[in-house]
């Protein structure tokens, strides 16, 4: 790696590092007869020399200039067959997300099957079984707990070993979790240390998962990418409850275990599919391995290894890396301190995972089936199963809104569209299932519309808030602490999907459907929030979004921001970095 790159206006070395290849800055042949001729950069391209005396050279930013334009002119004009292997290999990495999906979906049936209750449960004095409010919401949330610290914890191997590596260790991880559930017979609190323990694995998969989706993917592409993570999710959640409904008739084990043992195959395909990932290759810059850096890149991007795309990356990354290094080691207090705007982007990362959370969607997820039987359907797992259809099938719309209208707009939109869901379905619940009386029987045209209403706000959910939480988090941080920040963002995550599922027993037992009022008022929040602190970062790459936070931009005039490298004279700056409009006028006109 080079260590002495030029500034503007200093001379290039053109020395040549044999064991990494060609690299940006020994791409120049000089001549000293003419000062009228060019410098050629890669094959079939020149920049004008520099006007004055035989050894003047071009500077580092015309340099960089014409190997964009370059690097550009190859996306445009590169097949659409060319990304299919990079494709591939994000929706493997992404599978981490259906493991996820998959505890989500049986675990909400688990709790309503017979057997599970009489092995886990308490005894009546009449010799019936049941579980505890209590109990229940441990055996549901502890998992969640376990993510927060595995998040935190387990990430660090994306560091440590690479992201690739990383994520075998965690799965492995959630295997002996899922071994423990599944030798648990009597005695719930081995299936609860079970839950904790692949709830560390799921922890450690959430934050490196959707890291290497995003260090590997193409910028017009990386939004899509990293939401197929939230798309695997809502296939598992999906087949989760399918598998429920088609164990629910036996009498034994069977019930639980089966959709417990199938997580073993999950996982063993995952570990299997890593192995043709390849290594992240901003990691591998980052630990000097350079030349296995530039072979990924022309690997995912179907180009030869010394294309302008090539070199341009390894550029990018290099001066990244660089600069990191003579910062020093990254701490965690480089959250709160460090530069540019992190104390804010730290913030806006857990806000934004939280807030995914109390959009209250695991509200229906986790408690679908107990839901559903309060509102007189016969069977709740065939209601858990269409949402289940809604949530996978609407994520598919996600995959064209994330990177089409961009991050902002769509989490505005979903704001919206949650909030009056939560209006209809808060209301009818509160005041027209029940018109004779909690006691009394319910109004099955208010249980439907409830129904509808609860599909409706899946779908709002599934197609922005769902996959764009984590796209939002995975492309905000620098590299030298994105591990720490995506780890701590997603803790929250955890935390407060801990909370949730383990009050929203208590909480619908005291005010039944009015809960939903609660989640209404943090998506008003939500909306606000997002207006106000989160810029958009869709076809930028990670270090323009590095770029864009140093030079101040507000986050409702962020579409309009372009990247130094391509802007034109008449370029104003300022416009983007102040705004004395009234925040109604800023709402009402976002640019």
């Amino acid at each position: 790696m080079s260590t002495n790159n030029p500034t503007p206006g200093q001379a290039t070395t053109g020395e040549q590092n044999v064991e990494d290849g060609p690299s940006l800055n020994n791409s120049f042949s000089i001549n000293e007869k003419t000062d009228a001729q060019t410098i050629p950069i890669t094959q079939g391209s020149s920049v004008p020399r520099s006007q004055g005396t035989s050894n003047s050279f071009t500077t580092k930013e015309d340099q960089m200039s014409e190997l964009q334009k370059e690097a550009d002119s190859q996306l445009e004009s590169k097949p659409r067959k060319d990304l299919f292997f990079v494709c591939l290999c994000c929706i493997m990495v992404s599978f981490g997300g259906f493991i996820f999906g998959w505890d989500t979906g049986t675990i909400s049936g688990f709790i309503r099957q017979t057997d599970f209750i009489r092995r886990f449960g308490q005894t009546r004095a009449n010799g019936t079984h049941y579980l505890s409010t209590v109990r229940t919401g441990l055996i549901v949330s502890i998992f969640n707990i376990g993510a927060a610290i595995g998040g935190i914890t387990l990430s660090k191997t994306g560091d440590m070993w690479g992201r690739r590596l990383g994520l075998i260790t965690v799965i492995g991880i959630y295997i002996v979790g899922i071994l423990i559930q599944i030798t648990s017979f009597n005695k719930w609190y081995q299936y609860f240390i079970g839950r904790i323990i692949s709830g560390l694995g799921v922890g450690g998969i959430t934050v490196l998962a959707p890291m290497l989706i995003s260090e590997v993917a193409p910028k017009k592409l990386r939004g899509t990418m990293v939401s197929c993570y939230q798309l695997m999710i809502t296939l598992g959640i999906f087949l989760g409850y399918c598998t429920n409904f088609g164990t629910k008739n036996y009498s034994n084990s069977v019930q639980w275990r089966v959709p417990l043992g199938l997580c073993f195959a999950w996982a063993l395909f995952m570990i299997s599919g890593m192995t043709l990932v390849p290594e992240s290759p901003r990691y591998l810059v980052e630990v000097g391995k350079i030349a296995e850096a530039r072979r990924g890149l022309a690997r995912v991007n179907k180009v030869s290894e010394d294309s302008p795309l090539v070199q341009l990356e390894l550029e990018k990354y290099e001066s990244s890396v660089e600069a990191e290094r003579l910062a020093g080691n990254a701490s965690w207090g480089e959250l709160v301190t460090g530069k540019p705007a992190m104390l804010r982007r730290t913030i806006m990362g857990m806000m934004i995972q939280s807030l995914q959370q109390l959009t209250g969607a695991n509200y229906f997820f986790y408690y679908g089936t107990t839901i559903f039987q309060a509102v007189g359907l016969s069977d709740s797992f065939e209601t858990a199963i269409v949402l289940g259809v809604v949530n996978f099938v609407s994520t598919f719309f996600a995959l064209y809104f994330v990177d089409h209208y961009g991050r902002r707009l769509c989490l505005l939109w979903g704001c919206v569209g949650m909030v009056c869901c939560y209006v209809v379905y808060a209301s009818v619940g509160v005041t027209r299932l029940h018109p004779n009386g909690m006691n009394n029987p319910t109004s099955k045209g208010a249980g439907n519309c409830m129904i509808v209403f609860a599909c409706f706000f899946i779908f709002c959910f599934a197609t922005t808030w769902a996959p764009i939480a984590y796209v939002v988090t995975s492309e905000t941080y620098p590299l030298r602490v994105r591990g720490k920040a995506m780890s701590i963002a997603s803790a929250c995550n955890w935390i407060w999907g801990f909370l949730i599922s383990f009050f929203t027993p208590f909480i619908t037992s005291a005010i039944n459907f009015s809960y939903g009022y609660v989640f209404m008022g943090c998506m008003v929040f939500a909306f606000f929030f997002v207006f106000f602190f989160v810029p958009e970062t869709k076809g930028l790459t990670l270090e323009e979004v590095n770029e864009m936070y140093e030079e101040g931009v507000l986050p409702w005039k962020s579409s309009s921001w372009v990247p130094p490298s391509k802007r034109t004279a008449d370029y104003d700056i300022d416009a983007l970095q102040q705004d004395t409009r009234p925040f109604y006028k800023k709402i009402l006109n976002r640019n």
